[in-house]
């Protein structure tokens, strides 16, 4: 019983379960990247990309990492690169059509509108502020496709806006997990991240239950 009750608060600690030699470690740089490539590359934009990176830096500040900060670094932004390339190509491939496709459960025609919007006011430095805009970021390789962007310049800006929000963000994390505060609170704050990152998930999902039993309601 007492063992019980002492290994709660381990296996409370996200460190046991994501540390090195945690049961989960070994896929804690991979799922970062799979994650970065289907929010970047692949029209997804729900994904938490922001709050996943300065994460995954408090988790390089960790005393026993599941991964080297330097190689989460490099191989973040390498991935936040291919994947907007992929989105760019895309995008010639689709064209102007993209405009014209219908609302679904993960895709919202104002994506779309204000991305756009956001990419006729900044022009080819759109490609590195949207790193930085949550929905924006997705779209914006997108549009630049179907706007025959050249795709030197293109790739130009890319690079360094992939590298300063990969590298730049997870860094972040990384120097702020080791501050004594956030260090010695470390399972607290990766779970309060968690947490904000799912909360505008848990919002969308309950505003929909709320207006499909409105109309029931009603008749």
């Amino acid at each position: 019983m007492t063992t019980t009750v002492l290994a709660l608060p381990s296996i409370m600690d996200p460190m046991y379960w994501l540390g090195e030699g945690g049961l989960f470690a070994s896929a804690v740089l991979p799922g970062i990247l799979v994650i970065v490539f289907i929010e970047t590359g692949l029209l997804f934009p729900l994904l938490p990309g922001d709050s996943l990176l300065f994460t995954g830096g408090l988790l390089a500040a960790a005393p026993h990492p599941p991964v080297n900060i330097w190689v989460l670094v490099i191989a973040v932004s390498l991935v936040a690169i291919l994947g907007d390339q992929c989105a760019y190509f895309i995008g010639r491939r689709i064209g102007p059509a993209l405009f014209d496709k219908e609302d679904s459960r993960f895709f919202k025609k104002h994506y779309v509108t204000e991305s756009h919007a956001f990419f006729e006011k900044h022009g080819p430095k759109t490609i590195i502020m949207a790193r930085f805009v949550p929905i924006v970021r997705t779209f914006t390789p997108v549009l630049a496709g179907v706007s025959y962007m050249r795709y030197p310049v293109f790739l130009g800006f890319d690079i360094v806006g992939g590298i300063a929000w990969g590298g730049g963000v997870t860094l972040l994390g990384y120097f702020l997990g080791n501050v004594p505060f956030v260090k010695n609170n470390l399972e607290l704050m990766i779970l309060l991240i968690v947490f904000l990152s799912i909360l505008p998930a848990l919002i969308t999902v309950g505003r929909n239950v709320i207006a499909r039993r409105r109309p029931a309601e009603g008749d």
